[in-house]
């Protein structure tokens, strides 16, 4: 319990809010913000000044901060430690991704690690490629799935090519087309998967200097399937996502081939535990 005040001091620093600090080391905004309170007591020193601004270090606070910070560093380098000497028997891995990763990708690789290491537990949180960066760069995750290239401070491996792919409604006109032209994205209602910054899907209409008559845009791949089969529109979707399906949809190959690069990403791959080493060996 006395370590988890100083991850509450230190979090509720970073994040300059108690609430943040409470989602992210998973207590209650009031646990956080007594845990705080028996610190400074235990301290004899006031560490935090409280207004309707928010909050901000006080001079003690200052002083003290770069310490107490060493000591959950050196807390969580302790666990990573234990772990390599329980040979795998123990650990956590927490995981950042997107969708058609956690569907068609993750599963059998969480499979065939957890048949050598059955003790070990997951966290994966599922978000688009803004929030998974967010994540990784404020360590709510041990790594991340992303595309590739990303921000420059991550250190990223790449995994796999993933094609981007039309999907049509099964009576659309180019059902029967070989490859559906690039060119005619344009001339029907389209569906765009996006949110937050730019997506490859727009990448392409740059690229081939296309603008297209898009009637809705969203993050979720599911429901752009369910809009297409209802024929609201076309879009283009990953090739991952498209497997094992059951929407009624026609899916067609571009004639100008386009992909996405998937690759994992992290802060540091020195520094992680033996169970996220292990794991991304599996992958």
């Amino acid at each position: 319990m006395n370590i988890q005040k100083y991850f509450a001091f230190v979090k509720t620093v970073e994040y300059g809010s108690f609430t943040k600090a409470a989602e992210i080391l998973n207590y209650s905004q009031s646990g956080i913000s007594r845990m705080i309170n028996d610190l400074e007591t235990d301290f004899k020193v006031s560490l935090l000044e409280r207004d309707r601004s928010g909050i901000r270090l006080t001079s003690d606070g200052v002083t003290l901060l770069p310490l107490v910070r060493k000591i959950c560093d050196d807390y969580q380098a302790l666990q990573s430690k234990i772990d390599e000497l329980n040979g795998l028997e123990s650990g956590f891995i927490r995981i950042g991704t997107f969708s058609s990763v956690a569907t068609h990708y993750l599963p059998s690789i969480i499979r065939r690690f957890q048949n050598d290491y059955p003790n070990i537990e997951y966290e994966l949180l599922l978000g688009d490629y803004n929030e998974i960066e967010k994540w990784i760069s404020e360590g709510r995750v041990d790594f991340g799935f992303l595309r590739i290239p990303t921000l420059h401070e991550m250190e990223t491996k790449f995994l796999k090519q993933d094609k981007l792919m039309v999907i049509l409604p099964e009576n659309h006109p180019m059902k029967n087309c070989d490859k559906f032209p690039v060119k005619k994205l344009s001339d029907y209602p389209f569906i765009l998967l996006e949110k937050g910054s730019k997506s490859e899907i727009s990448t392409i209409f740059e690229k081939n200097k296309i603008v297209p008559n898009v009637r809705f845009t969203t993050w979720d791949d599911y429901a752009i399937m369910s809009m297409v089969e209802s024929g609201l529109g076309i879009s283009i979707l990953p090739q991952l996502i498209l497997k094992r399906i059951s929407y009624k949809i026609v899916i067609k190959e571009l004639d100008v081939p386009a992909y996405r690069n998937i690759g994992i990403a992290l802060r540091d791959f020195k520094v992680v535990s033996l169970a996220v080493k292990q794991f991304l060996n599996y992958l």
